[in-house]
């Protein structure tokens, strides 16, 4: 059961100051539909309200469901969770940005999302093929669409009324900071690889001085190799705190004043991941100076192309 320290509450308020996004949050990348289900209804028992899905993942009615299950016990309200989902690069064309919001909202049986995001900044050739590749196997690119055409089409979502907020997700400061100068609507969430092996520091300053809410994924490394959780550094405090490693990290990413998104199917790590304690001062001070390590454990930021990166251990 999860303690009654705040630190696991915390909303982080949107720029337009509509609505506040949930810090902790609960990733839904999980390949198969049963399990998406359980470990959202678990997510969702744990003390989760803030739920991060997208089109990409093939998932969204499983998400659903498990909302609609949870919604009809009275115990969760639809109005207590934010949710996220992700416009996919094959629909960044201005014509298909609507088709694709309403076709994830029918599947997560919702009237109106809390944050619409544009997954990667890279334009695939449009289609309902995901992933299009040409006959030597590259990724087939669409050149008739940029970015800041596809960012007007989620502005007018927004003007519509179904969609409360729009961000990135997969996206470099120099490419942030185009949008950001352009737009007219500005994103209220980023969301990009972040732990303290890559705490992006730089980008998430931009967003404190622009109102951006940084979203962490890979809050935890992702299992990879170099482990963070096994870090000395973070073991050292773990032990201190009397918490695990996992929790340890994603502590500093709540005080650092950034939200994250954790991923599980095992009802006892939600609750665990959930179960956050704020850190003393001198540990948050350690993990920024005395971690040198530097890994980007994912490439899509480079290509589009989701895609943790193999290392041999």
């Amino acid at each position: 059961m999860s303690t009654s320290d705040p630190l696991r509450y915390t909303r982080i308020p949107i720029a337009d100051g509509s609505v506040a996004i949930p810090a902790v949050g609960f990733g839904t990348l999980i390949p198969d539909p049963v399990a998406t289900r359980q470990a959202t209804r678990a997510a969702l028992d744990a003390g989760f309200r803030h739920l991060d899905c997208a089109e990409r993942y093939r998932n969204e009615a499983a998400v659903g469901d498990a909302m609609q299950e949870t919604f009809k016990t009275g115990t969760v309200r639809r109005e207590d969770v934010f949710v996220t989902t992700k416009l996919w690069n094959s629909n960044h064309r201005p014509e298909r940005v609507k088709p694709a919001f309403d076709a994830s909202r029918r599947r997560l049986q919702l009237d109106y999302l809390d944050c619409y995001l544009i997954h990667t900044p890279f334009a695939f050739k449009p289609g309902d093929e995901q992933d299009p590749r040409d006959e030597h196997g590259r990724v087939m690119y669409d050149s008739g669409v940029t970015l800041m055409e596809t960012w007007q089409a989620l502005e007018r979502l927004v003007d519509d009324g179904h969609c409360r907020s729009i961000g990135l997700s997969d996206v470099t400061l120099p490419k942030l900071r185009e949008i950001v100068t352009a737009a007219r609507i500005k994103p209220a969430v980023v969301q990009v690889e972040s732990h303290p092996y890559l705490p992006e520091w730089d980008l998430l300053e931009f967003c404190r001085e622009n109102g951006i809410v940084l979203l962490a994924f890979a809050a935890l490394g992702h299992a990879m190799e170099p482990r963070l959780l096994d870090d000395p550094v973070i073991t050292a405090i773990a032990q201190r705190v009397h918490k695990t490693p996992a929790q340890v990290a994603l502590a500093w990413a709540v005080q650092r004043g950034t939200a994250f998104l954790t991923t599980s199917t095992n009802p006892r790590r939600i609750e665990e991941n959930f179960d956050i304690s704020a850190l003393p001062e001198d540990a948050m001070l350690e993990i920024r100076d005395q971690i040198a390590t530097s890994v980007r454990f994912n490439a899509v930021v480079e290509t589009g192309v989701p895609g943790f990166i193999p290392r041999a251990r």
